[in-house]
């Protein structure tokens, strides 16, 4: 896997992933930018939820779950001093479907959480607290 990150501007950048999609970061004005995109730590936090979305999903498809939405709402706390870490996250998954069976969300949120997610399992392996869980919602 690769990307390049290239400085524009003030405090903006163009990263280009190795698959050739690009996404803006800026920094907020207070540090030189002009908040025309994401923070690095926000694009990092946001790739954490695509990551553990992803899994969530495969997973609820192979088991024949009617999933007409799923979103994941994040939760960081960053230490106050430098570097400004990350220290908790917390991971809400809110899955809208037909007839959802709790046991199968249940498993594919653990599934992700202790085997699947990279970015989850490489956070907590550096020492990142991260909690997970979720409601459903019943869209019959």
């Amino acid at each position: 896997m690769k990307a390049v990150v290239k400085w524009t501007d003030g405090r903006q950048f163009l990263a280009e992933s190795g698959t050739g999609h690009s996404v803006v970061m800026d920094g907020a004005p207070d540090h030189g930018g002009r908040n025309t995109g994401p923070r690095p730590m926000e694009m990092l936090l946001m790739g954490l939820g695509g990551c553990t979305a992803f899994d969530v999903m495969e997973i609820l498809e192979k088991s024949r779950q009617d999933v007409i939405d799923c979103r994941v709402e994040l939760n960081a706390e960053r230490a106050d001093g430098v570097p400004a870490v990350f220290e908790r996250i917390h991971v809400h998954f809110i899955v809208i479907g037909r007839n959802l069976k709790e046991a199968h969300v249940k498993r594919a949120v653990d599934l992700s959480a202790e085997k699947y997610c990279s970015a989850s399992l490489m956070l907590a392996r550096g020492g990142v607290e991260i909690t997970h869980d979720y409601t459903i919602e019943d869209a019959s």
